[in-house]
């Protein structure tokens, strides 16, 4: 018998290679002759990076680079074992999570640091970069990671700006560095909204990064002036490319600075593990998450893989800690089941930390109902 592990993180408590180890103990208790195919798996946000690693036996780097506020910081990327390709988080340089609560500012915030990463790795002639773009901190629409790379914004008395939200609107002549970048660009970039307006990225992220109402006015602003610049100095229409105004415009930054196909997470990620391969002649996969429900229906890695498989003919069970979907839903997931790994009432924190036995016991109970037979 063939399993295919391919969880996600439980968010908090396992990571994914660590709710891979508790399902594959589960797995040799029930069926001890069992073949295992270990896949960690990401949904393209937090933790992508790690994880596209680790599939492709790659190597972690970490260099000092400036955070989203311009201090310096520790961050890190991989490299594939070939060295051919960079995954790299922009949350790592220029997210949120290196900031407390009271020092967000999008006006402020530069995305500098991630065009430091994206240096680095074309340092090591890298050819190819997956770029994960979620929990940013700014609102610059990538010209803080452009300028890393060479880019030079001027306003109109010829003298260079900050590259940060707070001047895009200053902005009135882009010059591009004189070598072209030589990499292939894939972008995880789940969400569609354009750069600027009522649904584009300062309005509809700008609050939850510390913007005001008056500065999320300015920030729109600049994000159209950029936009307008861009289209007038080199013939690029930007503004309403679907993905454009994800994080806080870094979306369209990759598409214009980076030449960058903006991709769905999920789908990336299985391409760069090669899920389909490993998914040939299994018998059941494995999947799981912190919590499903009605979101995991929405392009959620769960639901892709689940699709994925039921193309092969491949039944799928899913875990989780909190089950909180009908069994219509559940169905439409295309899961063949789903089970929470909690067997009684307990705090949060006694189920993070009692969650990699529980998803081992899980397992267990689920392989020993798939297999009657080996009592």
């Amino acid at each position: 018998m063939k399993i295919l592990l391919a969880p996600d993180k439980f968010k908090g408590s396992l990571t994914a290679r660590q709710v891979c180890d508790a399902m594959s103990e589960g797995i040799r208790l029930a069926h001890p002759d069992a073949e295992i195919v270990a896949l960690p798996m990401a949904d393209g946000g937090e933790g992508t990076a790690e994880v596209l690693t680790l599939a492709t036996g790659g190597e972690w780097v970490t260099i000092p680079v400036l955070d989203p506020l311009g201090r310096p910081v520790q961050a890190s990327y991989g490299i594939s074992a070939n060295k051919q390709t960079a995954f790299i988080e922009m949350s790592q340089a220029s997210g949120l999570r290196l900031l407390h609560r009271h020092e967000y500012d999008p006006l402020k915030a530069s995305t500098f640091g991630t065009g430091q990463l994206i240096q680095d790795a074309l340092s090591r002639n890298v050819s190819n970069l997956v770029l994960g773009i979620g929990g940013s901190a700014t609102n610059d629409a990538g010209i803080g990671m452009a300028a890393a790379l060479g880019w030079q914004f001027l306003n109109d008395q010829d003298e260079p700006v900050d590259a940060t939200g707070e001047n895009l609107s200053q902005i009135r002549r882009i010059i591009p560095p004189t070598s072209p970048l030589r990499l292939t660009v894939d972008v995880a970039c789940d969400v569609t909204n354009p750069l600027f307006g009522a649904n584009g990225a300062a309005f509809v992220y700008g609050p939850q990064k510390g913007a005001s109402a008056e500065n999320i006015e300015k920030l729109d602003q600049g994000l159209r002036h950029l936009a307008q610049l861009i289209q007038s100095q080199f013939g690029v229409d930007l503004a309403d490319v679907p993905g454009a105004g994800a994080a806080g415009g870094l979306g369209a930054g990759a598409l214009f600075f980076l030449n960058a196909t903006l991709k769905e997470g999920v789908k990336m990620v299985m391409e760069q593990t090669q899920f389909a391969d490993h998914l040939y002649d299994a018998d059941l996969v494995l999947t799981g998450e912190g919590k499903i429900d009605n979101q995991t229906l929405q392009g959620k890695l769960i639901n892709g893989i689940a699709l994925e498989a039921k193309k092969s003919g491949v039944p799928t069970v899913a875990l989780c800690g909190t089950l909180d979907a009908k069994p219509h839903d559940i169905t439409a997931i295309g899961l063949t089941a789903a089970f929470s790994v909690l067997t009684h009432p307990q705090s949060l924190d006694e189920a993070l930390s009692n969650a990699y036995e529980a998803v081992r016991q899980t397992t267990f109970n689920v392989l020993r109902l798939l297999n009657r037979n080996t009592d």
